[in-house]
């Protein structure tokens, strides 16, 4: 029956995963990429949430659209308060390395990790009361990090901006309050600019209330706009990459392995972990952050961790890395591939942010899945998942055995490996037995000592 489910899991996760590919793939074959280019092509897409994944899957998607159908320009409409650094530096990066000019139109907010997007973008647009800046470096509580990372954060200000052609230290005086620039920053508090002090300074190139604005300011009259759209599917992936949903997921999938384990047959629990792991690896795998050989990984750290409960008294070597391997393939799948290029520093700050995830989702599944247990097999609520009749010694209930008592003073072999728990044969036959002390290998030579609570206990001899 273990056997069974296990062969479920894996089948169901690689035909879900190749599913979500075909259906993803018929959505791009849908995609017309000759639009009329009888006018200046400008290819637009939004970022007004918390930078994150989901918008970085965004950006990529975006700008692979608009160098298909050979855009002229690409247009962010932005408003948001920041978010993931990692995330916004990819998209920097992305902005950076464009062969396409790339312009940004702040709707109202570019703060933190949205000023450094916006200084990497050619052009920057701001309405009237927008602002930009504020990029000091903070946890999700809104405490400041340690100033590793906020110098790391200046060096990015610095370099994107200097790369524009845009004045560095006042782009690092948005990350580091002690940074004086005479008549722009002297206040000892991190700079954040108006839009007219953006323009001042030159971090905005002018005012405007609507991106047709824009492009009638800028040159680009007659143009097309074609707005960048979300399909279902990218909806779909968008949520289940959130890193919020990507704990989860792991929750459920450790909590409905624990509950299967505890209860007969094949149920809800098992579903629930088999569709969470689909919705786990699926999205990440198509967006080529999970690989094969982490599916692979995963579905080998379960099967190890049954092998530990199922076949294995005791828990050891074999379920240790079972948990090792799954938490492993949980984690590297979060995360981009390692950039190995001479002279790079590797970054794993993504991976070790990843693994924390993982660690604290599991240790709530598992905190989680206790507490429920006791509360849904103990509660009057639900007594219909577990019987209710106590079987009192005063009513003539008990689970002595007279043969069992008599086997006190028997002689037998080890079965399997005490560690204390396993299996014994004596007379030919076996029974489950606990070494009283110690650790006792498989053919070791024993004697049982007493009996109680319906277990025998056994000492080596």
């Amino acid at each position: 029956m273990r056997t069974h489910r296990l062969k479920l899991l894996i089948s169901t996760l690689f035909i879900a995963i190749n599913l979500i590919g075909l259906v993803q793939a018929q959505d791009k074959k849908s995609d017309s990429l000759n639009p009329a280019r009888e006018k200046t092509l400008v290819y637009t897409f939004h970022i007004k949430e918390e930078i994150a994944p989901p918008v970085w899957r965004t950006t990529q998607r975006a700008f692979k659209r608009a160098q298909e159908m050979k855009a002229d320009l690409i247009l962010i409409q932005m408003n948001t308060y920041g978010g993931m650094v990692d995330m916004a530096d990819s998209i920097r990066t992305k902005i950076l390395n464009s062969s396409i000019p790339v312009y940004v139109f702040i709707n109202n907010n570019a703060a933190s990790a949205g000023a450094l997007i916006s200084i990497a973008c050619d052009s920057i647009y701001m309405v009237k009361g927008a602002n930009i800046g504020a990029a000091t470096v903070v946890n999700q509580t809104g405490e400041v990090v340690p100033d590793k990372f906020q110098s790391y954060m200046r060096a990015m200000m610095r370099s994107t901006a200097e790369a524009k052609g845009r004045n560095p230290e006042i782009a690092q005086a948005m990350v580091d309050p002690s940074i004086y620039v005479a008549g722009v920053s002297d206040s000892g508090k991190v700079l954040t600019l108006t839009t007219s002090e953006a323009i001042r300074h030159g971090f905005c190139e002018g005012q405007a209330e609507t991106i047709e604005e824009v492009l009638k300011r800028t040159g680009h009259e007659p143009y097309q706009i074609v707005e960048h759209q979300l399909s279902a599917m990218d909806k779909v992936i968008n949520f289940l990459i959130r890193p919020v949903i990507s704990g989860i997921l792991i929750m459920l999938i450790i909590g409905g392995l624990y509950f299967e384990l505890q209860t007969p047959g094949v149920g809800f629990p098992l579903a629930a972990a088999i569709t969470a792991a689909v919705l786990y690896f699926a999205p990440l795998y198509l967006e080529g952050l999970a690989s094969h050989w982490e599916i692979i990984v995963f579905v080998v750290g379960v099967i190890l961790l049954l092998v530990e409960i199922f076949a294995i008294p005791g828990f050891g070597v074999t379920g240790v890395t079972g948990l090792i391997l799954m938490v492993g393939s949980l984690s590297f799948a979060m995360v981009e591939s390692f950039d190995t290029s001479e002279g790079m520093a590797i970054d794993f700050s993504p991976l070790v942010r990843a693994f924390f995830t993982v660690i604290i989702a599991v240790f709530l599944a598992i905190a989680g899945s206790i507490y429920l247990s006791r509360r849904l097999f103990t509660s009057n609520r639900l007594g219909h998942l577990a019987l209710q009749h106590v079987q009192d010694a005063s009513e003539g209930y008990t689970t002595a055995s007279a043969d069992y008592s008599d086997m006190v003073g028997r002689k037998g072999v080890a079965h399997t490996m005490l560690r204390p728990s396993g299996k014994v044969m004596i007379d030919g036959e076996l029974f489950d037995a606990t070494l009283v002390t110690g650790f006792a290998d498989e053919g070791q030579d024993i004697e049982v000592v007493s009996y109680h609570t319906g277990q025998l206990f056994v000492r080596r001899i």
